[in-house]
């Protein structure tokens, strides 16, 4: 459950040592797979977008995806989604292999996975309160539920004063907002961002992040998160979230107390993984084609 923000699921506090962490994370039940690729094969009219991909995403660990537009990174959220079907091999979602299912099997599926649109994909005709209350009211949820929950996000997201306003009244960063809100009804165990902060400015790019940051290590979401903006992947690999010792969120650099070892990087590149592991080894890569995308040259 995406707990009130005064409940870590693993408290950051001061006093938690490296290896208390480094324990807690590499427990059993942590270590079990929520997403799961096993060679993944997909082409689209003669053109190999997959090829052989393998990967997993373990519980509360957010998984960044890079590569450049058209690399194949929007098409592995699809298959996730049960929107396409891969040509060859297996996708399990936590331990379900979902490759053959119907659709009425996957929207039960779906119903663990919350989704970040790039645009936001509001309605444009209906109010914040009822965006973020969309997909309850589709499930049939009481309505005191659903007031209670649709508040919960906005307060969440910090977007409570906007509760009435129409997406038109909103600027870009809170479009995208009241997305990651309503993707999130419900306590989904999985929040996919597809280019959350594409179009924004950085302050506002910086807000996205922190969202996807505090789901992370304050609610133990797992995640993915696509993007082809570095500072995105700076972000979130050398920042974490903690509550200080009066109840406000804080963002902290990494340090000695904390090794970002919930989040890992992966580069696609023609189709294969070109890069699979943590931010410092891509940065010292000596890979011409990573230098070029990470330093520029």
């Amino acid at each position: 459950m995406l707990a009130d923000e005064g409940n870590s699921v693993l408290p950051l506090s001061d006093d938690v040592e490296f290896s208390d962490m480094e324990e807690a994370v590499d427990a059993p039940e942590r270590i079990a797979p929520v997403i799961e690729f096993r060679d993944i094969c997909l082409a689209f009219d003669e053109k190999v977008i997959l090829d052989g991909i393998s990967f997993s995403v373990r519980r509360g660990e957010t998984k960044i995806i890079l590569g450049r537009s058209g690399g194949g990174k929007s098409t592995i959220i699809r298959l996730i989604l049960g929107l396409i079907k891969p040509d060859a091999g297996r996708i399990l979602i936590d331990g379900e292999d979902i490759t053959d299912y119907d659709e009425p099997e996957l929207m039960q599926v779906r119903q663990k996975i919350g989704m970040v649109f790039q645009e936001g994909a509001l309605f444009d005709s209906l109010p914040v309160y009822e965006n973020v209350a969309y997909r309850l009211r589709e499930q049939g949820t009481e309505e005191e539920e659903v007031d209670a929950e649709v508040r919960r996000m906005l307060r969440f997201v910090a977007l409570e004063d906007a509760i009435d306003k129409m997406p038109n009244e909103l600027s870009g960063g809170m479009r995208r907002r009241v997305g990651i809100a309503r993707a999130l009804v419900g306590d989904p165990e999985i929040v996919l961002f597809d280019e959350p902060t594409a179009g924004l400015d950085p302050p506002t790019a910086r807000t996205i992040c922190e969202l996807a940051i505090k789901l992370r290590d304050l609610h133990d979401v797992s995640s993915i998160f696509v993007t082809h903006e570095m500072n995105n992947l700076r972000y979130l690999s050398s920042e974490y979230a903690v509550i200080d010792e009066n109840g406000e969120v804080r963002f902290e650099k990494e340090g000695e107390r904390l090794c970002m070892i919930n989040t890992e990087i992966m580069m696609l590149r023609d189709g294969k993984i070109g890069f699979q592991g943590k931010d410092e080894e891509l940065m010292r890569s000596d890979d011409p084609y990573i230098r070029t995308f990470v330093h520029g040259k």
